[in-house]
């Protein structure tokens, strides 16, 4: 695997491997805690571009579809078709590769996936809207903090902003254009996922997962993907935010193990 991009990995090298996708803002090392409670499976973790050891976003380049790229080469050399699971962006990567290059992926776990587009026409939408174009206005007036601040309020771990340590928030302000770059796949579906007919070709199995602490529009993505897609099952995890795989890993471990039984 040397020639994946900057990586983690947890569990016996002979083991059946996992691929994981983080979320924006992160690092492979969000998926420790879950790790540990998973048994009998090689669970890597490649940086997403952008993220962690990777080299910083230029501000220009489509980071949603190179991080396709890159989880494409990983589900290559790790032995395809294998399992993938993505929180939140990266549930969004994970579910365009399987679109993409459905003989890569075997099984998804798609945790609080951030395909914003599919929960146009519900009230959660709007408010949804409503706050996420505080964010690019934020930035070009040169408040990254604020906005920052502000992703986190919504997207965080429960945690307030001014309390994290100085250099986990550092990380998100110096990232955190990245976020509105991500609207016109997330929010306008800019690749088409939402085509139609095209979740309902996905044959793979599909477990959905989302916090009953999340923002509201969450449900009403997983609500559009539980519909259309032939093969999924929806849990909800209950008092978890958005963050779930980091704070109620323990309650995920199982949900996951069983699907990837």
């Amino acid at each position: 695997m040397t020639d994946l991009p900057p990586h983690r990995a947890w569990g016996p090298s002979d083991a059946p491997p996992v691929l994981a996708l983080h979320c924006s803002l992160s690092h492979a090392g969000e998926w420790s805690a879950l790790s540990a409670l998973l048994s009998g499976v090689r669970l890597v973790a490649a940086d997403q571009p952008g993220h962690g050891h990777q080299p910083d976003w230029d501000g220009q380049s489509d980071l949603h579809a190179q991080a396709v790229r890159e989880a494409a080469a990983a589900a290559g050399m790790l032995g395809s078709p294998v399992d993938v699971i993505g929180h939140s962006f990266g549930a969004t990567v994970a579910l365009r590769l399987a679109l993409e290059r459905p003989d890569l992926v075997k099984r998804l776990v798609l945790v609080e996936p951030v395909l914003f587009a599919a929960a146009e026409g519900d009230p959660a939408f709007v408010a949804f809207q409503s706050r996420n174009a505080q964010l690019p206005r934020l930035i070009a007036a040169g408040g990254a903090e604020a906005a920052a601040a502000a992703f986190y309020a919504d997207w965080g771990g429960g945690a307030d902003f001014a309390s994290l340590p100085a250099g986990l928030r550092a990380y998100m302000v110096a990232r955190i254009a990245i976020i509105p770059a991500q609207n016109g796949v997330l929010v306008q579906d800019e690749a088409a996922l939402l085509a139609a007919g095209r979740l309902e070709g996905l044959r793979c199995p599909v477990l959905l997962v989302e916090g009953t602490a999340s923002p509201p529009v969450v449900a009403a993505i997983q609500t559009t993907l539980a519909r259309r897609l032939p093969d999924a099952r929806r849990e909800c995890v209950d008092g978890a935010g958005h963050m779930l795989p980091v704070t109620h890993a323990a309650a995920l471990a199982p949900l996951v193990a069983a699907h990837l039984a």
